[in-house]
């Protein structure tokens, strides 16, 4: 279980503060998939980071009742890539990062994101398709108990797009899932609860319906 207990964010605290999450508590279960509602700006990114450890509250406390390790990224980020550097390299830094085995993880992500050659050639000469695909094949190369998903998962075209589908939402059904986003499709879709982000609070719905409906009215 992953628990939020009071958990504030506050930038620039010395100067203009600006409160993005204010007083936030949460339980996320085991298996549980929690959809996150809200509009561009109202803490969603900040939320993530915060869950996966790369950033620290201002005040409160997270409980991981699982490993941090067990917890991911935000999934198919490939910020952190560096140009100069092939793919395959990317892939066992992570590996070792997470204590995952790295010649599985090998075939999974060659055959997965279908780079053929160009996983072992520097991600700079890779196209913005090629880097998107490495990314997400890279974030479920590492089999993590709960996974976080920021805005819909939309990589390449609509045949790869529902592979990814597969590989999340079907293969591993039974990890915890942190979905964000503003739209309430895929929320509705692949969710059993909901909350919504508004003006730095996080309201909590037991249904996804009432969530979208208090969404509607109070943060769009």
């Amino acid at each position: 279980m992953i628990t939020l207990n009071n958990v504030s964010k506050i930038y620039d605290p010395r100067q203009d503060a600006r409160t993005v999450l204010d007083g936030i508590n949460l339980n996320i279960t085991k298996g549980g998939k929690l959809g996150i509602l809200g509009r561009n700006g109202a803490g969603k990114s900040t939320f993530i980071r915060l869950i996966c450890g790369a950033e620290l509250p201002t005040s409160g406390h997270i409980h991981r009742g699982i490993s941090i390790i067990s917890i991911s990224w935000r999934l198919a980020f490939g910020g952190a890539f560096q140009g100069s550097l092939s793919g395959l390299y990317k892939l066992r830094v992570i590996c070792r990062l997470y204590g995952a085995p790295i010649e599985p993880a090998i075939y999974f992500v060659e055959d997965f994101s279908e780079q053929g050659s160009y996983l072992r050639e520097p991600v700079k000469k890779y196209s913005s398709g090629m880097r998107e695909r490495l990314a997400f094949a890279i974030s479920i190369a590492v089999e993590f108990d709960c996974f976080l998903i920021n805005e819909i998962v939309s990589v390449g075209d609509s045949r790869f797009h529902e592979k990814c589908h597969v590989e999340l939402l079907e293969r591993r059904n039974d990890r915890a899932m942190i979905v964000v986003s503003h739209h309430a499709y895929y929320i509705r879709a692949h969710c059993q609860h909901a909350c919504v982000l508004a003006a730095g609070k996080l309201y909590s719905f037991e249904l996804v319906e009432d969530a979208y409906t208090f969404y509607q009215m109070h943060a769009v």
